[in-house]
């Protein structure tokens, strides 16, 4: 993997909403998803190719429950995966 990436979501807790941060060092191929505590995708922020830079993307959870939500960033054949808690 060409450098280092870092997730980071903010603000954590949230309600409703947070921003993911994201840096690529290069452009690539990004899938962004927020899974709930049983595993089941609630929601696809990203799926497909993003330039190299700076990335946001707000995350809106007030269809959701209270609760903790994993976020995952799949990018050069890398998974990071972050927890969120929402709280209503």
């Amino acid at each position: 993997m060409p450098g280092a990436i870092e997730l980071v979501s903010y603000p954590n807790p949230f309600n409703p909403t947070t921003v993911f941060r994201y840096v690529l060092p290069e452009g690539t191929t990004v899938r962004l998803s927020v899974y709930d505590v049983l595993g089941r995708e609630v929601a696809r922020l990203v799926d497909g190719r993003q330039v190299a830079g700076q990335h946001e993307i707000t995350f809106d959870g007030s269809r959701l429950t209270s609760g903790i939500y994993v976020c995952s960033l799949e990018a050069f054949d890398n998974l990071l995966n972050g927890t969120v808690l929402l709280v209503k």
